[in-house]
């Protein structure tokens, strides 16, 4: 580090360069300006669009060229059936010319992204996009990649119909979303191109179908490895995207949230934490509910059970004998003395079942 701090090039008050001598001293480790690695935010609006107007909508016009094929998650095989489904799928299509089946997958490996989508069509050679991008949320990054496939897709000559298998199906919905979203700068190109696609043929149609990544369907397995192969490193400046903002303010609240629990005494010494398969201890969440809500959360009796017992304030021979030792505390299995919670989660075998 020179003596002399360098000329500031920009107007920000914070940068190095109005570090004083005195500041800078105190410094134990190198320094680099914030705009240098956030170079503004990604503009992601756009409210007043065409495409998203009244009466002017790809839904308005072309409700029934595009539809969606969902998992039935109440299947007992769930797994099982998804994966003749997508096989019958492709074994009906794959003989057709016109058709373009389009496998999407996107990983984040230090905050950067890497989409990858491969296209397959009859007679034709195996396409693959490939983009990369620093700072943005796992959304985005599929959202991205259906863009490319579907662009990719209406640029081959005479394709009439074509079919997106994704992982990431809600991003998918989010094209024909109205309401507003950090997603409309690729949703409104997503837009403009199937408007294009639907007018140019009045039997262009599109598909998007399911697949979660747990079922390792043989297309998007490949996919899925081909995006997690590329060893990326970051280059400066590069832009934030608005809802990694989002998501970064977001987690740096639930991480101070979770040391404050852990370190709280609100928390309770007879907390129970929970644990997962792996026996890691399951933190809480505010997504989708949280990971505890998401076990109990669909019956208010059986969650205000499990509440009881995770701060142990239930109608146990412990509590009684803490709070009401004139009363009896043994257990009804007559194989311990007082009727713990250890005792009745772990031992007793009445709840040998559970």
């Amino acid at each position: 580090m020179d003596d002399k701090p360098p000329c500031p090039n920009s107007t920000n008050s914070f940068n190095i360069g109005s570090l004083k001598n005195r500041q800078r001293s105190l410094t134990k480790d190198h320094l680099i300006d914030s705009s240098i690695k956030s170079n503004g935010i990604v503009p992601s609006f756009s409210l007043l669009d065409p495409e998203f107007s009244p009466g002017h909508r790809i839904i308005d016009h072309f409700s029934n060229r595009f539809s969606f094929n969902l998992v039935n998650r109440k299947e007992k095989e769930i797994h099982k059936i998804c994966a003749q489904e997508l096989d019958e799928m492709v074994l009906n299509n794959s003989s057709i010319p016109n058709t373009a089946l389009v496998i999407t997958d996107a990983s984040i490996k230090n905050d950067i992204a890497t989409s990858i989508s491969h296209i397959h069509s009859a007679n034709r050679f195996l396409i693959k996009t490939v983009h990369h991008a620093s700072f943005v949320t796992s959304s985005e990054a599929e959202l991205f990649t259906i863009r490319c496939g579907i662009n990719q897709a209406c640029s081959l000559d005479n394709v009439s119909k074509i079919i997106i298998v994704t992982d990431f199906i809600h991003a998918a919905r989010k094209i024909f979303n109205n309401d507003s979203s950090p997603f409309q700068i690729h949703a409104t190109a997503i837009l403009k191109e199937l408007r294009k696609f639907f007018i140019a043929n009045d039997a262009n149609t599109i598909e998007f179908w399911e697949c979660p990544s747990k079922l390792k369907w043989r297309f998007h397995h490949d996919a899925d490895k081909d995006s997690k192969s590329f060893m990326v490193t970051s280059s400066y400046p590069c832009k934030i995207s608005w809802d990694f903002c989002k998501k970064s303010d977001s987690d740096d609240i639930i991480n101070q949230w979770k040391m404050t629990f852990q370190a709280s005494e609100g928390k309770g010494k007879q907390f129970l934490d929970l644990l997962d398969d792996n026996l890691n201890a399951i933190e809480p969440s505010y997504t989708k509910g949280g990971l505890w809500l998401q076990m109990f959360g669909h019956s208010n009796s059986l969650c205000a059970h499990t509440t009881r017992a995770i701060t142990n304030h239930a109608p146990t021979g412990e509590y009684r004998l803490q709070f009401f030792p004139n009363l009896d505390f043994l257990c009804l299995c007559n194989n311990y003395p007082i009727e713990s919670r250890r005792h009745i989660l772990h031992e007793c075998r009445r709840f040998n079942g559970y």
